[in-house]
């Protein structure tokens, strides 16, 4: 597959790009997809939930009265399950909800992703650039010359580049990331892929 590549004012350039058949145009597989999409949001999860048993919950050491004689049901604590103010019963615990998978499966799974957004068109690739400073105006500038304010974009870059990481950060629905950090749930939560030139040989190169 060729795609044009566009410089940052919004104008094709003279040259083209082929991309990887083995990367971007192989039969997506849904099962290891699901995996790798299951994997990033349960690894996402704190698992810091926390509430109090009986025993944890301050207070209810002194029996609330004598055992019999009043005609009401016998009670030990006032920490009871029962009561308000008591501890609660099979309540959530801290746990770790990190899941993994392996390398091969993680590796279909991202040349799945990519090869569904080529088959709907929504790649785009732009030539390499960066930012003098870091600036969201100038950010603005190249997505209205590339025609896709307004629309969920994540730009991978082949490298860290920190200007263009901040001048993206402040603005919605863009995300921005290196190449080789991004995952299958990246790749596919967006409405356009925004590949800067050599950051297709970084995938290419990672996933080949």
């Amino acid at each position: 597959m060729k795609l044009d590549i566009y410089k940052i004012d919004g104008s094709k350039s003279e040259e083209q790009i082929e991309l990887s058949d083995n990367v971007f145009a192989i039969e997506p597989n849904d099962h290891v997809i699901y995996l790798s999409v299951k994997a990033f949001l349960a690894n996402q999860r704190q698992g810091t939930h926390k509430t109090k048993e009986r025993n944890e919950v301050s207070g209810g050491g002194k029996k609330p009265w004598k055992q019999k004689g009043r005609g009401t049901a016998r009670a030990g604590t006032t920490r009871s399950p029962l009561w308000v103010g008591g501890g609660t019963i099979f309540g959530p615990k801290p746990r770790d909800y990190s899941q993994k998978i392996n390398k091969k499966v993680s590796k279909l799974a991202r040349k799945s992703a990519l090869s569904i957004k080529a088959k709907a068109n929504q790649i785009i690739v732009v030539e390499d650039f960066n930012l003098d400073e870091p600036k969201t105006k100038n950010f603005k500038n190249v997505l209205d010359a590339l025609k896709i304010k307004g629309k969920k974009t994540l730009l991978l870059t082949p490298e860290n580049l920190s200007n263009v990481f901040k001048s993206g950060r402040n603005i919605s629905k863009i995300a921005v990331l290196e190449a080789e950090k991004a995952s299958t749930y990246d790749l596919l939560n967006n409405q356009v892929l925004l590949l800067q030139k050599s950051a297709v040989g970084k995938l290419e190169s990672i996933l080949n």
